[in-house]
């Protein structure tokens, strides 16, 4: 069973109570670990602000491709509507006009 593992290399050995808590207090940390704890949470903020960044240029290209489609729509529904106007015009006459008549009760 040990022929599998290379010379030397041992597995860490766990010394704990029956209670299931270790026997050594945990090692204090070092400058070292310290310092990149505070890296690395600096770099999650950065990534954090770089996704908000994203999904801020996402939506201004979303509105880029969207803002053409509406001017069109909007386009022609106003031809649309100026067209059966020109023709309500011609059907009632000239001088005629489209009167609009407001009953209030």
């Amino acid at each position: 069973m040990d022929t599998d593992r290379p010379w030397g290399h041992r597995p860490p050995i766990l010394d704990m109570t029956p209670e299931g808590e270790f026997r050594d207090p945990a090692p204090r940390h070092t400058w070292l670990d310290r310092a990149l704890a505070r890296v690395g949470g600096l770099a999650l903020l950065l990534s954090a602000a770089a996704g908000g960044l994203l999904l801020a240029a996402l939506a201004v290209l979303f509105l880029g491709l969207l803002l053409p489609v509406a001017v069109v729509a909007g386009l022609v529904a106003f031809v649309s509507l100026w067209w059966r106007a020109r023709r309500l015009r011609g059907q009632m006459g000239a001088g005629r006009g489209l009167h609009v008549m407001v009953i209030r009760r």
